[in-house]
């Protein structure tokens, strides 16, 4: 995938985009992108102002690059060699925004409709009606946006959009309103709808759980370009960056240098700045001389109330609960090791562990749970 040529003998959605902004009172920014995605769903993952929506509006055709190319199944609808710019309604691509902009006059049938008036008429019901059982909302088609639930008309603003049967779909955290169990039911739809089109969609999310549900493959940008690639389970958990990891919910980042190499065992110790505390990490091509950073998550820590013996776990380090704090159904400790560490707990190891602030314990580590990261 890091060549956007790589696929450009099948179908596919290739993008390769340059575009500079000269922003009044804040720093300028520019994108610069080079992706090929085959059919399936590609998540872009990144923070607020990384430049995701600006590449989807790019392809949708919303803005113009100043340079580049993009093409869907080798059709191109944007070429600045050739002085090509497709207009949007000629691209035969989906875009669904966070704000749906249903009709609230229109009944259900009537907006899933709405881009369907060149056929005729047998051939929009036709295609109506299967999309509207697709999406299991057919018993919704004579009511109107205002009196459906928020899952149901997300449901309806996708059926709206899939019913042209566009080439590739472009998705702009389309579920971030829903609670858990309609984003899992309309995921399971969005899976299976694909399962039989099989067109490329970039779906943009700031959410972890969306992203293991959905993605087939990930592009995580910052600063307009696209930092890391490849299957969502290689990019989050191991984490190069340490602006992935954080995205990726590291929640434990330490400034350390490197105290010994073992090149026999693959592994390296450091020493986390301003702290006597030392922790086995996998060993990386690395200038010893200069500072390194290492990810750690907060639920990758083991908590013991007594100093465990003969663990196969490299890194034992004591430390003293600072703070219990519970969100939701989990418990964030904060245990000062010389260093701050963030463990998460359940309830239940809080109450039989007796935990309290105060409370002496020892974290126990993986050597391969802490990423070095550039």
């Amino acid at each position: 995938m890091s060549d956007a040529r790589a696929v450009a003998d099948e179908a596919g959605l290739l993008a390769r985009v340059r575009k500079r902004f000269v922003a009044v009172q804040r720093e300028p920014f520019s994108l610069d992108v080079d992706v090929s995605l085959p059919a399936g769903i590609a998540i872009l993952f990144g923070a607020s102002g990384a430049g995701k929506t600006t590449l989807l509006d790019c392809i949708a055709g919303l803005q113009k690059p100043d340079d580049g190319a993009i093409a869907v199944d080798n059709r191109k609808l944007f070429d600045s060699a050739a002085a090509l710019n497709m207009p949007p309604n000629q691209r035969s691509v989906g875009y669904l925004f966070q704000s749906l902009a249903l009709f609230p006059h229109m009944p259900v049938r009537r907006n899933v409709e709405y881009g369907l008036a060149a056929l005729d008429r047998w051939e929009r019901e036709r295609r109506a009606s299967e999309i509207l059982e697709a999406f299991h909302i057919a018993a919704l088609a004579h009511r109107r946006p205002g009196e459906i639930s928020g899952g149901e008309r997300q449901r309806v603003a996708l059926a709206r959009t899939l019913v042209t049967r566009p080439r590739a779909l472009l998705l702009d955290e389309p579920l971030t309103a829903l609670d858990a169990d309609a984003k899992a039911g309309i995921i399971d739809d969005l899976r299976a709808w694909n399962q039989r089109w099989r067109i490329p969609i970039l779906y943009v999310t700031h959410d972890r759980d969306e992203v293991y549900a959905l993605g087939e493959r990930m592009l995580v940008m910052e600063a307009g370009r696209v930092l890391a690639r490849g299957l969502p389970q290689e990019v989050l958990q191991r984490p190069q960056r340490e602006s992935v990891a954080q995205l990726a919910g590291f929640e434990n980042l330490f400034d350390c240098m490197v105290v010994e190499r073992h090149e026999d065992s693959g592994t390296m110790t450091c020493r986390i700045a301003s702290s006597a505390v030392e922790m086995e990490v996998p060993l990386t091509r690395v200038d010893v001389a200069l500072p390194v950073r290492i990810g750690l998550r907060a639920g990758d820590i083991l908590l013991a109330t007594s100093q465990p013996q003969s663990l196969s776990a490299r890194n034992v380090i004591a430390g003293t609960i600072s703070s219990l704090e519970q969100r939701d159904v989990m418990v964030v400790a904060a245990v000062d090791c010389g260093a701050r560490f963030e463990v998460h707990l359940t309830p239940g190891a809080v109450r039989s562990l007796g935990l309290a602030a105060s409370t002496r314990v020892w974290l126990v580590v993986k050597t391969y749970s802490c990423n070095v990261l550039q």
